[in-house]
């Protein structure tokens, strides 16, 4: 549906790739079963930081991970380990400094977020898919005021990742379509657009945006799928309206994301509270049935208890759907303008390569063997 949002200059190449975005669009759930690394940019459990707006966690994607990130070095002299954390980042119309957690006292308490930061970038961020981060010891003995050679080792530690990273990963990949769109590389915008669409979408929904993804804190467990497939499954084809006008360009990136994120996060009290209140109030045969589904006999929410949470939430649902829908086509259509509004008809006759054909074969084959190496969206 986000390609009929589209201007003309984009529309044919979009239509003529209609089919593949709407294949490849499933490519991020499939590649959880390649790598770890994939499940976490599905979601961020935001309130696992504190509560709305969520003022300590950084929307810049290095000072996040700064910020809850951890340097231990190992001295040379044989002594216990030295370890460091921020406290907090305290901003100042001077220079911003981190305020640091230590335990040892020859560690500063201070040190400017400026040069923290460039460190980060410089010698961890490089390195944000490798299952260690070493780090150089005498950049880092620089860093922190220590004498040249009193360090053997340092490494830093992930502490932020594992709660989810949906907003920045939407940024990066904004990032990456507008390189492809300004390269003309055909294949690349298919494959970004069509996970980027993904990604968007992820964010509109208010479960993965929170620890309590699936019901599990509630003793609701199951809600997650009830919400994002039960109830669109039901009633998105006869009932949703998907007219939502003219994709829209996108200024402030970062902000935009935040915003979706933030926004789904501020509709979770209803989403968990209506149907703790319907679960309690409608009986327990009234809530389950079972249905065939490809020769087998599935257990699901009945249609009528379906509908009564759908009402509830008074389109709740259908609205989260219609701004994903504009959101997806307003970043695809940011994209192209940042990237100089090249003209897409040149590349309307590109084919895969047959290393991308391998490649999705590749995907297809870890689907397959059936070891998800992150979350689940159902047992979230």
């Amino acid at each position: 549906m986000a390609v009929f949002t589209l201007p003309i200059e984009m529309m044919p190449f979009f239509r003529a790739n209609l089919e593949y975005l709407t294949e490849h669009a499933v490519d991020p759930d499939k590649r959880r079963y390649a790598t770890r690394h994939e499940a976490v940019r599905h979601y961020i459990d935001i309130d696992h930081w504190g509560v709305y707006p969520f003022e300590d966690v950084p929307r810049n994607w290095t000072e996040a991970l700064l910020r809850y990130g951890e340097l231990t070095l190992v001295p040379t002299t044989g002594e216990d380990t030295m370890s460091l954390k921020v406290s907090s980042i305290v901003r100042s119309s001077s220079t911003d400094t981190v305020l640091l957690q230590v335990n040892h006292p020859d560690l500063p308490l201070f040190i400017s977020l400026q040069d923290y930061k460039a460190f980060w970038d410089t010698y961890i961020l490089p390195q944000y898919y490798e299952d260690e981060w070493p780090l150089p010891t005498e950049e880092t003995a620089v860093l922190l005021g220590l004498r040249p050679g009193s360090i053997q080792a340092a490494f830093a530690e992930d502490h932020f990742s594992e709660y989810g990273i949906v907003p920045y990963h939407l940024e990066a990949m904004q990032r990456r379509l507008t390189r492809a769109f300004r390269s003309k590389d055909a294949r690349a915008i298919l494959r970004f657009c069509a996970e980027m669409g993904h990604y968007v979408g992820d964010g509109h929904v208010p479960l993965h945006t929170t620890e309590n993804y699936n019901g599990a804190l509630t003793d609701q467990v199951g809600i997650h799928a009830f919400w994002e497939s039960r109830l669109p499954e039901l009633f998105a084809d006869d009932s949703y309206d998907y007219f939502v006008g003219k994709a829209e360009y996108v200024r402030d990136k970062n902000t935009y994301f935040w915003d979706v994120v933030l926004d789904s996060h501020q509709l979770l009290d209803s989403v968990l509270l209506i149907e703790k209140r319907m679960s309690e109030t409608i009986p327990p045969d009234r809530q389950y049935c079972f249905e065939e589904r490809l020769g087998r006999s599935i257990r699901t929410q009945c249609e009528e208890y379906a509908r009564a949470y759908h009402e509830a939430m008074d389109g709740m649902v259908e609205r989260r759907m219609r701004e994903a829908i504009l959101s997806i086509g307003s970043v695809w259509f940011t994209a192209w303008v940042d990237a100089g509004q090249p003209d897409l008809n040149a590349l309307l006759d590109e084919e895969a390569s047959e290393e991308e054909l391998e490649a999705q074969e590749q995907l297809n084959r870890q689907l397959q063997a059936g070891e998800n190496k992150g979350r689940e969206h159902g047992s979230r």
